[in-house]
C-alpha cells in the first residue's frame, strides 16, 4: 500500500513542474524566433533563467525539447477549443465559432504559425514520433464530426463532409493569409494586416466555410 507524498516531495514535484514549464516557454520563444536549426540551448537556458544542465536533465536534447514544445502548443490550442463548448451550440453557430476562434487564435499567437513552419521544414518528424500529439488532436476531429452529423440530421448541413478536410480548410484559410501576409500585401498593393482587412478576411472565411457546409 503506497503512502501519500510528503509535503517536501510535493514541493519538489511542484518545483519540477514549474521548471519544465519555464523551459518550455523559453524554448517556444527561441524556436519561434530562430527555428529548430538556429535555436541554441544556451539562449534557452538564459531565457528561462535556469542552468542548461537542467534542460538536458528534463528533455535530453534539442530534438526532444522541440517535440515537447510542439506538444505543448497543440495542447494549448486544443484546450482553448474545448472551452468553446461547441457541442452546446447549434451546428451552424458551432462551425462559425470555430472559424472565428481559429482566426483570432492565429492572430494572437504568431509563434504557433512559425513553429508549424519549422516543424514542416523538418517534415514533421517530431510530430510523427509523438503519440501524444495525435491523442491531443483526435477529440477535435470527433467533435467536428458530431457537429456535422447533427447538422445533417437536422437538415441544415449537407452530408458527406469529412471533418478532417473541413478543419484543414478552416486552418488553411487563416494560416496561408497570415503566414504570407508580407508577400501578399506586396503583390496586391494592399495592407492585409489592418483591422479593416482582418474583419473583411474573417467575414470572407465564414462565408466560404458556411457556404460549403450549409444545404442550398
Amino acid at each position: 500500500m503506497s503512502s501519500a507524498p510528503t509535503p517536501l516531495l510535493e514541493e519538489r514535484l511542484r518545483d519540477a513542474d514549474r521548471s519544465q514549464n519555464t523551459i518550455l516557454m523559453a524554448a517556444r520563444d527561441e524556436f519561434a524566433e530562430h527555428g529548430l536549426g538556429g535555436a541554441r540551448m544556451d539562449r534557452i537556458a538564459e531565457r528561462a533563467g535556469l542552468n542548461k544542465r537542467l534542460i538536458y536533465y528534463y528533455f535530453e536534447d534539442k530534438e526532444k525539447l522541440f517535440q515537447a514544445v510542439l506538444e505543448q502548443v497543440y495542447r494549448d490550442i486544443r484546450e482553448r477549443e474545448r472551452e468553446l463548448n461547441l457541442l452546446h451550440l447549434k451546428p451552424e453557430s458551432a462551425v462559425r465559432r470555430l472559424v472565428e476562434f481559429t482566426w483570432n487564435y492565429y492572430l494572437e499567437h504568431p509563434e504557433f504559425l512559425t513553429l508549424l513552419n519549422s516543424a514542416n521544414l523538418h517534415r514533421a518528424r517530431h510530430l510523427q514520433q509523438s503519440e501524444r500529439a495525435r491523442q491531443l488532436n483526435s477529440p477535435l476531429v470527433a467533435t467536428l464530426g458530431e457537429i456535422l452529423e447533427r447538422g445533417r440530421v437536422e437538415g441544415t448541413f449537407r452530408g458527406g463532409i469529412d471533418p478532417v478536410q473541413l478543419y484543414v480548410s478552416i486552418a488553411g484559410l487563416s494560416y496561408f493569409y497570415l503566414s504570407n501576409n508580407h508577400t501578399l500585401s506586396a503583390i496586391f498593393g494592399r495592407d492585409l494586416m489592418t483591422p479593416k482587412a482582418h474583419s473583411e478576411r474573417l467575414s470572407h472565411m465564414c462565408d466560404v466555410i458556411l457556404g460549403y457546409v450549409l444545404r442550398s
